[in-house]
């Protein structure tokens, strides 16, 4: 089970990393292609608020990274634990106060990786 949800922690980290890349640096870019509902004379303005949701992600997927780094499994699984603790509560967050499908791309991965390093 732990090569599972390694394989699931590193897909997470992956997908914090791209999100702190969209958000810090291609959001006026990019973001204008993905988010069409959001008017476009808001990009610019809020620029500096979705790099900092950017760093956010950032700090997420190197937790992420950092539990690939430890020796201890009890330690391991207990980091491992927190930031993906971290990762669903902020992708439940996001499902409640900006769209639904961010519970399935960032919420539920994680919730499916806390379940199997528990069980």
């Amino acid at each position: 089970m732990r090569v599972v949800s390694d394989v699931l922690i590193g897909f997470i980290a992956l997908l914090h990393l791209y999100f702190l890349y969209f958000e810090m640096f291609a959001w006026t870019t990019k973001g204008r292609k993905i988010f069409k509902n959001f008017p476009p004379e808001l990009f610019e303005p809020t620029r500096p608020m979705a790099a900092n949701q950017g760093l956010y992600n950032g700090f997420l997927a190197a937790g992420l990274i950092w539990t690939f780094l430890i020796d201890n499994p009890v330690w391991k699984t207990n980091i491992s634990l927190f930031f993906l603790i971290c990762v669903s509560i902020a992708g439940i967050y996001g499902a409640l106060t900006v769209e639904k499908k961010i519970f399935f791309i960032q919420a539920l991965p994680a919730i499916l990786a806390i379940l199997l390093l528990i069980s």
